[in-house]
């Protein structure tokens, strides 16, 4: 007979047991084949300057190894810092620099770098004789400038550097513009043993509605941390000499006049927000000199929380201030003439102001809008293009304005979410004053247009005159079926010279000189495979129809050397990320090429197509709401209507076992992950990582939903997976970063979900990964998440029913 104390000792041996369980769990590695692809070294990116003469080589790090993730790190007011440097705290830096010359192939090697390189963007003079670029240390930040001819980098700053909120950019030729730290990081504010009082917030009638934001100020020690990391010097630097300009603040942006006379500066001020991130933050928009002082202060913007809920609401302020690029210095911003309510039935909803030097005048109306307002390129002072357009109804209008006389001209009003008809992006040259205005062609009357070129045989990308008399978009240049080739630079668009990037299925992207008139083409690189083995796979873009006929696609991966008489029907690897549209022609386009080469990161499911699996990525999960019908109004029901779909035609073609399947998906393909497990016994497994599965957490809107809980709450349950949990039968993978940073995939997400399902009795397991936000980085746990994945399948999939 078992006595008292031997069935307690018996007790706390099981318990030690199962805290081990938890306490040894190891990282683990994939199947070499799977480590081998992930591993493998990156290609180095790439910058050619205007004319094409030289190329900028980057080569970038590898994944950082977890102990560089585990390094201190402060989240504040929407931000993560590293409390010991004035900088972000999660970056992926550039260990090197080569330059190349385009005419001889030469390759030069940048010589004056530090040693252990963590180099920030590069950053072109204006006249591209010389680029700058940051360096991260432990506890310092600095700037480098390089000679693009010589090749011979050099430390130019004194002060180390602020990027907690600015950046680093040039004045002229031989001058830089930067932040300097004011204090060095250990005379940061020290944390009170105990707080003075508790943290008190109040509202006093005013609605204050926001998105879920993560790493908020929440009590007034953050906010003294906040003011220490965000307050810098502005400085000027020529010639190694730092000069400042003005006083210190919380500088959030500084751009110079086109002229070079003027700085258009907002800082921040008090009282810093607990709701809203820092560029919602209170903030004071004005116009300086070159050494600091006032000249004109433009708006005293308010704090982001009186933002409107709803697409296409604004704050009742003005907004989009920014210097015209055109002129010498002219400021530009828009105000909204609806008190920022959509809804309010107004013949114009925004309005465009100007104000030149010496901004001592009123300002001038250029224009006004019909929709929201959404930006500006400039051309010259007869021709602008104005972009308007309302999210909600997923329409984008352009017009040709005519910035002398108001003049305007209607070249484009279309949906967003029709991609046949994207006319493409105009190309931009540099102007007298070192900005990026229209480029145009045939005495002015043609516009060059680069664009992706979707069709129904996929994307094929081109060069186009757009014909500003005819408003037709004539094709000059197309990428000719069996690759994907776009434009990246135009060298001179009169002559038709350009630079693009080509790659097929077999061929690994590389660039090419292209002569359009002459029809010649010089390759300008020749980066190898980084991922060999994975051209073994073969790949193919299916086409198939859901119940109500919309068509879809999806891009299928099999095994090397896969034959299905032989080989039989495979276990499929479904991936999906949901998205809404307002129109069912639009949500049936075809998406993407079927001539891209294949080069996977961590979040790819084409690593499972080296075990076995038939994997169907990128496959369309379009959700419809037409007319008064809002998408998400049967959420649920077009989920599996897709899912249906994507099987049936898995199996119609001979290579899927649909007894055999999973799903899955990150942050909303978690979430459409989670709801298909809830709903539907289509999958023996589902993988979802970093979603959001209660949206009661996100009650002021989420994704491309509007509406608030208060005012569809039966929508907001009925989305939601967790309300279902006790439905989810089939097994089911969570993974979410411990630091998840993303508006409302709190972990708390999966940490939930994850009790649900244990609590009824599911197959669930929860993966949490140390240090990682809502994308993942770390070496180590990359491969351990590759891991999880594979053995979920193995377990769960392939060997279901066996």
């Amino acid at each position: 007979m078992m006595t008292k104390k031997k069935f307690l000792g018996l007790l706390l041996f099981a318990f030690s047991l199962q805290g081990m369980a938890q306490d040894d769990i190891q990282y683990q590695r994939p199947p070499q084949a799977i480590a081998d692809i992930l591993l493998a070294a990156g290609t180095p990116s790439v910058i050619i300057d205007d004319k094409g003469t030289y190329m900028l080589l980057s080569e970038r790090s590898s994944y950082p190894k977890i102990e560089e993730l585990a390094q201190p790190e402060l989240r504040i007011a929407g931000m993560r810092l590293n409390p010991n440097n004035f900088g972000p705290s999660r970056s992926t830096y550039i260990t090197n620099f080569k330059i190349k010359t385009v005419a001889t192939g030469k390759e030069m090697q940048v010589t004056g770098l530090p040693a252990n390189l963590k180099a920030g963007s590069p950053v072109w003079n204006p006249s591209q004789t010389k680029f700058a670029f940051s360096h991260t240390t432990a506890n310092t930040i600095d700037l480098y400038e390089a000679d693009i001819k010589t090749g011979v980098a050099k430390k130019v700053n004194k002060k180390s550097l602020n990027l907690v909120l600015g950046d680093y950019s040039y004045v002229d030729d031989a001058t830089l513009l930067y932040y300097v730290a004011l204090k060095p990081a250990s005379q940061a504010p020290p944390k009170p043993l105990a707080p003075k009082g508790p943290v008190v917030q109040q509202n006093l009638g005013k609605a204050a509605p926001s998105r879920t934001y993560q790493d908020l100020i929440k009590n007034p020690y953050d906010e003294q941390l906040f003011e220490f990391y965000a307050t810098s010097q502005l400085v000027e630097n020529k010639g190694g000499l730092e000069t400042a300009i003005g006083t210190p603040a919380i500088y959030s942006r500084a751009s110079v006049s086109p002229d070079k006379k003027y700085y258009l500066i907002e800082t921040i001020k008090k009282p810093f927000s607990y709701l809203v991130q820092v560029n919602g933050f209170p903030s004071t928009m004005k116009i300086t000199d070159r050494k600091g002082a006032t000249v004109k202060v433009l708006a005293e913007l308010p704090s982001a929380e009186s933002s409107p809920t709803g697409f296409d609401n604004v704050q009742d302020i003005t907004r989009g201030h920014n210097w015209r690029a055109d002129e010498p210095a002219t400021v530009y911003w828009a105000k909204p003439l609806d008190g920022g309510i959509m809804k309010n039935n107004v013949p114009f909803h925004d309005a465009v102001y100007m104000l030149s030097a010496p901004f001592t005048g009123a300002e001038k109306e250029l224009t006004k809008t019909e929709m929201r307002y959404r930006g500006m390129v400039w051309g010259d002072a007869n021709m602008a293009l104005l972009n308007e357009g309302l999210q909600g109804k997923q329409r984008a209008k352009l017009s040709m304005l005519n910035p002398s006389t108001g003049a305007k001209e209607v070249l484009f009003d279309r949906s967003t979410n029709d991609r046949y008809s994207d006319p493409g992006s105009p190309v931009l040259h540099r102007n007298q004053y070192g900005r990026n205005v229209l480029q145009t062609v045939n005495n002015g009357t043609g516009i060059p247009m680069i664009g992706a070129g979707a069709s129904p045989d996929g994307d094929l990308p081109f060069y186009a005159i757009f014909d500003l008399a005819s408003k037709k978009n004539n094709i000059v240049w197309r990428c000719e079926k069996g690759y994907y080739e776009s434009v990246t630079d135009v060298l001179d668009a009169e002559k038709g010279w350009v630079i693009t990037s080509r790659q097929s299925p077999t061929e690994a992207p590389n660039y090419f000189m292209r002569d359009i008139k002459a029809n010649t083409v010089k390759a300008l690189t020749s980066f190898p495979d980084p991922q060999p083995a994975l051209r073994q796979i073969s790949k193919q873009k299916i086409t198939y129809k859901r119940v109500d006929g919309i068509d879809l696609t999806a891009t299928v991966y099999l095994p090397a050397g896969y034959d299905a008489k032989k080989d039989g029907r495979l276990p499929i690897v479904m991936w999906a990320y949901p998205r809404e549209f307002k129109s069912a022609s639009d949500a049936a386009q075809v998406r993407g090429s079927k001539y891209t080469f294949t080069r996977l990161n961590w979040g790819s499911p084409i690593f499972y197509a080296t075990q076995g699996y038939a994997v169907m990525d990128e496959s369309e999960f379009p959700i419809v709401g037409e007319g008064d019908k809002q998408p998400n109004d049967n959420f649920v029901e077009q989920l599996i209507w897709n899912a249906e779909a994507g099987l049936k035609a898995a199996h119609d073609l001979g290579f899927g076992d649909t007894s055999r399947a999973a799903v899955g998906g990150h942050s909303y393909g978690a979430f459409m992950t989670a709801n298909l497990m809830a709903h539907s016994r289509l999958f023996k497994a589902g993988i979802a990582r970093s979603g959001a599965y209660m949206r009661t957490l996100t009650p002021f809107g989420f994704q491309n939903e509007e509406r608030t809980y208060w005012q569809a709450p039966d929508l907001y349950y009925k989305m939601s997976p967790f309300s279902y949990a006790d439905k989810i039968k089939d097994a089911i993978l969570l993974v979410h970063g411990d630091a998840d940073n993303n508006p409302g995939t709190f972990p708390i997400n999966s940490e939930r979900l994850y009790n649900a399902i244990k609590g009824h009795g599911g197959t669930v397991r929860f993966v949490s990964l140390p240090y990682e936000s809502h994308g993942y980085a770390a070496e180590e746990n990359l491969l351990h998440l590759l891991w999880e994945q594979y053995s979920w399948l193995e377990k769960y999939v392939k060997k279901a029913g066996k």
